[in-house]
């Protein structure tokens, strides 16, 4: 049974994308999520729009999974094109480069570290250190960790946390997440004034709200379940927290490939490099997985 390091240099050889893949993916997850925003506005049926509108807000977090891996380097390594691509989704997607690779290559580094700095994480406390913060200290963990905060994603994860939070503490680095709010505000009051209400609800805002509300639940569930282990600083060990303190989320054919095989979340912690796409070929063939 290999464990430790010797798992993650034995999951190498899968931290290789395969190009055409890779390509044909993104590609085509884009193509289904324009039909599928198209559909919202051309097709006059109600429950039609209703149903376009839901599955473009979950082809929006298949095609995030793709731009996070992207941000990882493992897809699409050093393609022009694919950068200029990528960067506009991150714009689109209120998650532009500056802060979201900041924010999730610190989360890597200190995924479940007890007393660290929650940047790109939930914040974890012990019952100890709960009872030590103040009442406001308490108010603003429990706020961040309650079910209305993460199903508000939208507003609380990403205007907010992703765009507003992260250039007020500094602008001169996150000027894009300036300008990806700016442009996500006169889009969202542009649609609203020319094409009406219904539209704009259903072409823009529900698709956001189911897009994010399942990012941030994704992303609570993935380090806060029963059996999951935390460590403190210097007992903290990269593949301990990798296999410990990362999910392995059962799904069905359909919800795993709207999420990009994300249920695999041990195996990206354990070696991030590993495309999406390859991540159930490494679980079938370790056992220790």
């Amino acid at each position: 049974m290999l464990s430790g390091k010797e798992l993650i240099l034995a999951t190498k050889p899968y931290a290789k994308e395969i190009r055409s893949k890779s390509w044909y993916y993104m590609l085509s997850t884009l193509l289904f999520l324009a039909l599928s925003l198209t559909s919202t506005v051309l097709i006059p049926f109600f429950p039609a729009r209703l149903f376009f509108s839901i599955l473009s807000g979950l082809l929006m977090v298949r095609m995030f999974i793709i731009y996070h891996d992207h941000q990882h380097h493992s897809i699409l390594v050093h393609s022009k094109p694919a950068k200029w691509i990528m960067t506009a989704f991150g714009y689109f997607i209120l998650s532009p480069t500056s802060i979201w690779k900041r924010s999730h290559d610190h989360h890597h580094n200190h995924n479940s570290k007890l007393f660290s700095a929650s940047i790109g994480s939930y914040p974890i406390a012990t019952r100890k250190k709960f009872e030590e913060m103040t009442r406001r200290q308490k108010f603003e963990y429990l706020a961040i960790r309650h079910p209305v905060t993460i199903a508000l994603g939208y507003f609380t994860m990403f205007i907010f946390g992703m765009c507003i939070a992260s250039f007020v503490s500094n602008p001169r680095k996150h000027y894009d997440s300036l300008i990806a709010l700016i442009l996500h505000i006169t889009v969202s009051v542009l649609l609203f004034i020319f094409l009406g209400f219904q539209v704009w609800f259903f072409l823009f805002f529900l698709p956001f709200i189911i897009a994010f509300a399942m990012g941030a639940y994704l992303f609570y569930a993935q380090h806060n379940f029963p059996g999951v282990s935390f460590s403190e600083n210097t007992e903290w060990a990269y593949e301990k927290a990798a296999l410990e303190s990362s999910s392995y989320m059962e799904m069905n054919p359909v919800m795993a490939w709207l999420t990009g095989n994300i249920g695999y979340h041990h195996i990206h912690h354990l070696n991030s490099k590993i495309p999406f796409y390859r991540l159930p070929e490494v679980m079938a063939d370790f056992k220790e997985l």
